[in-house]
């Protein structure tokens, strides 16, 4: 064994979420251009529910004027009550199931999706008291919320979603029809 190899220590090590989680995508959500969301899949199963880097409400210094978890008059996503170690009470959502809804101070409203199906472990109450934390720390602090998938579904997670290279190619694409097309 040689023990001669130099190893850069002043490299940074890879961060907590590419460490433990694998990075989902969902691309133009229900049809709405550049709408993407992220899930950040945990080895354990959990799902945390992330806007991508690329959504609208991180573009261009965008504020936040308003974060909603009331999706109708008969459902908020705050009275999700979860209790015990089989998680029972947390609401289920599908694929398409809205989380919250966003509004910035150009009066834009943004839904965010479960893009997933699974149980509804916690929403971030973090962000309706300071909404910039989802502006500077989307994967971090601000994510959106926490998601248990059934657990013969957990495997299933990605078929739906993109990879992180397929994602890119999506973004890459998209930028190259905005130059291609003429002004």
């Amino acid at each position: 064994m040689d023990c001669t190899e130099e190893i850069d220590l002043s490299a940074p090590g890879p961060s907590v979420i590419e460490r433990y989680f694998t990075r989902w995508y969902k691309a133009d959500v229900k049809g709405q251009a550049c709408e993407d969301h992220c899930i950040l899949q945990h080895s354990n199963r959990l799902c945390v529910l992330t806007l991508a880097e690329t959504h609208p409400i991180l573009q261009d210094g965008r504020t936040i004027k308003n974060i909603n978890y009331k999706i109708s008059n008969g459902c908020s996503r705050l009275n999700n009550k979860v209790a015990g170690k089989s998680k029972r009470g947390g609401q289920f959502l599908t694929e398409f199931a809205p989380v919250c809804r966003i509004t910035c101070t150009d009066e834009t409203e943004y839904t965010i999706y479960s893009c997933m199906r699974g149980r509804l472990l916690e929403v971030n109450e973090d962000i309706l008291i300071n909404s910039s934390i989802l502006l500077k720390k989307p994967s971090t602090d601000g994510y959106i919320a926490v998601i248990l998938p059934k657990f013969e579904e957990s495997k299933l997670v990605g078929e739906n979603l993109l990879s992180r290279e397929d994602f890119e190619a999506v973004v890459s694409k998209r930028a190259a029809d905005v130059q291609a097309q003429p002004s």
